[in-house]
């Protein structure tokens, strides 16, 4: 009996965590509102967890206890994601594709001029390409906090002229910073940043001081069938985001799991791994599944792939996505 209370206890505890950091960020409520619920819940479910150390009052402690847990979790569950929002200009426009045959045509597709990090000029362009000259698919690992954080996105090149970014990011509202914890408890709506090269990656090499990014290029290796395969099932998923949003997840649905996840339409795609839960290790994790150019050791290979030197070097050039590949 005493091991089954002990148990129970336990997951009051740890369902009762969960409630209180669901609260504490529920659904973008006032500072005071989220403040009082999540205090409220916590005082009632230390309640409940007192009482079930008391044998007469378990079975009442412990059913008070679900039905609470259970209208949060019904009304945690009724939050929906919206497009309609006071986004931040970065994440205002959604970028969408309308596909004829082999012509993709990108809408929206983000090329901001930047004075800094913050201090930049909005502007989209739209843009027809041809499915049938895909030919490269290049990883871009930027790293700011150490070597095992590092935001990861897909580049997809078009006969060695074109390159369109595709960056998987959290979607914040003005005035909203990025939380980690947040992200666990439906704080943001998924966004696909499309952009042309000058925009997303010269703006973490050129333009974030605080902290600095360490940006990397690798070039992956696989058949230009597979790549388009990816390519299209990234371009339904931002029609579908158009149209259904969808919240981001820390865990779940973030840069590195997504873009895993969008690989599984090829055949043997990467298995699972921890790497992609530590996305810094991502690189290391194709180089190891021979899916990086495998003939230099891995660290030689790294260093080649760092390109804040050359994208400094060619700024605003037109030919931007050339000067940071040689």
């Amino acid at each position: 009996m005493r091991s089954m209370a002990a148990l129970a206890a336990l997951l009051v505890l740890g369902s009762a965590a969960w409630g209180v950091a669901a609260l504490w960020y529920f659904d973008h409520a006032s500072l005071a509102v989220r403040a009082t619920l999540a205090a409220a819940f916590a005082l009632a479910s230390l309640f409940c967890l007192a009482g079930s150390f008391v044998d007469r009052w378990r079975r009442r402690a412990l059913t008070g206890y679900a039905a609470l847990f259970a209208i949060v979790l019904w009304r945690w569950e009724a939050i929906e994601p919206s497009n309609d929002r006071d986004w931040q200009p970065e994440t205002a426009r959604l970028a969408y594709a309308t596909i004829a045959g082999d012509r993709i045509t990108l809408h929206n597709i983000r090329n901001f001029a930047y004075r800094s990090e913050t201090d930049f000029t909005p502007a989209y362009y739209d843009k027809t390409f041809d499915l049938g000259e895909l030919d490269s698919v290049d990883v871009v690992a930027s790293y700011w906090m150490g070597p095992a954080i590092a935001h990861v996105f897909l580049t997809f090149g078009f006969g060695g002229k074109d390159h369109l970014a595709i960056s998987i990011e959290a979607r914040k509202e003005r005035d909203e910073g990025y939380s980690t914890v947040g992200g666990f408890f439906r704080q943001y709506e998924l966004y696909y940043v499309v952009a042309d090269e000058r925009d997303v990656i010269r703006l973490r090499t050129n333009y974030r001081r605080d902290p600095p990014e360490q940006v990397y290029l690798y070039r992956l290796r696989g058949a230009p069938d597979a790549a388009r395969r990816v390519f299209l099932d990234y371009l339904a998923e931002l029609n579908r985001l158009k149209e259904q949003p969808e919240f981001y997840n820390t865990l779940t649905t973030n840069c590195t799991s997504n873009i895993w996840l969008h690989s599984r339409v090829n055949p043997g795609h990467l298995p699972y791994s921890w790497k992609l839960l530590v996305s810094g290790h991502v690189p290391e994790l194709l180089y190891e599944h021979g899916r990086l150019d495998t003939s230099l050791p891995f660290a030689e290979l790294q260093n080649r792939s760092l390109i804040n030197g050359r994208a400094a070097a060619a700024d605003q050039a037109a030919d931007f996505s050339t000067l940071i590949r040689k």
